[in-house]
This record gives C-alpha cells, structure tokens and sequence, in this order.
C-alpha cells in the first residue's frame, strides 16, 4: 500500500499530514547531537527542550534555515525519525510525498529536499509552493480565473502570492519571519535594558505580549535573563509597548514587499483581492494586531486562517487528493 504523505518542513516546525488520518506530528525542527560521535541524542519536542541548556558534547541544532535545508545530513535524520514515528507497526511500501518550499527556493535547494525525502522512504516526491499550498489550506479556491492573496509568515520565511486559476500569477518572497522576530525582540532587550535572554524565551515574549498594533502598556511580563554589566541572572518587566518597537521594522519590510507584489498584479486579479480580501497564515498570523495593521497599510480587508499553523499541513492532503482526482478523470 502507497501512503500519501504532505510535510510542511518550517524552519521552526515539522508537520507530516497522512492521507486518512490527518495531522500526526507537530513538532519544532530541531536535533540534539552528540558532537563526541555525531548520534543522534534527541528530535522535535524533546531536542527543543535542550536549546540553550545542554552541555559542551551535546549541541541542538536547526536544520533548516530561512526556509530551506542548511544541514542536509541533519535533516536527513530529522525526517527519518519522524517517518518511523508516523510508521510505527505499519507495513507499507514507497510513500509518496510532497513537501512545501519557498517561492524563491534555488534549483540546488530543490534538490536537497527531494533527496532528503527520498532517503526516508519517498517513492515520488512532489515540491509545492507554500504560498499556494497555504492559501488551499486556508480554505482559498485558487482554481477559479480571480485573484486570491495569501501572505504566509513562517519560521524561516514570508511568502507572498497573489494566484489565480490553480497557479501563481505574482509572487515574492523575504527570509524574514518568525524567526527573526524572535532575533528582533532578544536584540532589544539586550539594547534597552541591558540583559542576555535566551532564544526560548524572546519566543515566548513574542507569543505572550508580542503586538505590532495599538500596544497595550498595561500588558506585561516580567522576563529573567543575565545581566551585561555583572553577568549575574536578574529579572526585568517588559510590556506590549517594547514589542511593537522591536517588530516595527520586520512589519514595515513585508509590508512594503506586499506592496510591490500589490503593483505588479493585473488590474483585473487586483479588483478581486478588494472583494476578497487577504488571507494570512503560518505562525506570524497569530502575532497580536498583524490583520490590523497590514489592513490599515494595504487599504484591503485581511483575514487570518482559522488554524494559521496548521494550513500548510492540511493543503498538501487537499492537493494530494486533487492529484488523485485528475488521475482518474485521466483514466
């Protein structure tokens, strides 16, 4: 039996959606190495766990990066541990899959991700724009002759798409996403008040108070870092306010590339997205304000997907299954 298998493979997070069972694995893209003799210590949840905390032998590594494979061979092992998870007691033969990747992905990025694929049991592998997928999985129908616009702000990138007739009709793509908000955020409480945070926890600010709207001072949260001038771990209180100053910047940037997107689009596909709007999706849709202030910026109304996280994932299931239909109407 062929399994049919959709990986939305994120900088940040691996999700694998098998056909009749839906969305099995939802964990972050990370492998714990042990650098004495390069195995494999931990993946996914519990590796994330390890970032920032582990000691000299053990590193916690990030295979991917701005959206597109930086460690082949790490991946590689990533994907395995994951297909076997997924595979457990289950005969099967060949999958076959499809995996998403960024609009502006290389022909050499191409390729690595398909051969990763194929090492762990990929029989034919399918790459899918994430624009398009994402757009599917919000619930889009991209297969009509009018215009639909998606913005999907990841991990590793933002995709911007305006498609048409099952197909992109303009695009752009910024490795500038989730990640770099993360980035964005240590960066200014390191400037403002003086204190090292770790990588998990600029996360966490930027889930718990991050906005880029209208920040509300009295929305706080007080974080521990280490102090710079005496290196000692001290705890300082941080509010909404500090976060929109420290998104500002990477908002206005996508912004800005929506734009340029926007003025390239035919005037017919442009008159659409005003009756339908935009559709934001990938984990930057869920930052506190960001429908609001792309629709002041935009002048168009803009909806967030109703699982931002999660579309990438359930529009591989969707164009796997379109793929099955266009084989049989073929026969």
């Amino acid at each position: 039996m062929v399994r049919s298998i959709g990986i939305d493979l994120g900088t940040a997070n691996v999700l694998i959606n098998v056909k009749g069972e839906g969305i099995v694995v939802n964990e972050p893209s990370v492998v714990a190495i042990n650098t004495d003799d390069h195995q494999v210590v931990a993946v996914g949840e519990e590796a994330y766990k390890m970032v920032g905390r582990t000691p000299e032998n053990i590193t916690a590594i990030r295979p991917l990066k701005d959206g597109v494979i930086a460690d082949f061979d790490v991946t590689e092992k990533m994907l395995e541990y994951f297909i076997k998870k997924i595979n457990t007691g289950k005969m099967f033969s060949k999958a076959r899959i499809m995996i998403c990747c960024p609009t502006n992905i290389t022909a050499i990025e191409q390729k690595a991700i398909i051969e990763a694929a194929q090492q762990v049991g990929g029989k034919d592998v399918y790459l899918e724009l994430e624009p398009k997928v994402a757009a599917v999985g919000a619930g889009m129908d991209i297969f009509k002759p009018q215009g639909n616009m998606v913005i999907d702000i990841g991990g590793g990138t933002s995709d911007i798409a305006i498609l048409s007739m099952g197909d992109i009709a303009t695009s752009s793509s910024l490795r500038l996403a989730g990640d770099k908000m993360s980035t964005a955020i240590r960066n200014y409480v390191k400037d403002q008040y003086n204190i090292i945070i770790g990588e998990s926890t600029s996360e966490e600010i930027k889930k718990q108070i991050g906005t880029v709207f209208e920040p509300d001072p009295n929305e706080q949260m007080q974080i521990r870092g280490r102090d710079m001038q005496t290196g000692l771990p001290t705890a300082v209180t941080i509010s909404a306010v500090d976060t929109e100053v420290a998104l500002r910047d990477i908002m206005y940037t996508i912004i800005d590339r929506a734009k340029k997107v926007l003025e390239q689009t035919a005037p017919e596909l442009s008159a659409d997205i005003i009756d339908h709007g935009i559709m934001l999706t990938g984990g930057g849709a869920l930052v506190n304000g960001v429908d609001r202030l792309f629709a002041r910026e935009l002048q168009v109304p803009v909806i967030i997907a109703e699982d931002p996280l999660d579309t990438v994932a359930k529009g591989t299931a969707i164009l796997l299954d379109q793929m099955d239909v266009n084989k049989q109407q073929k026969r």
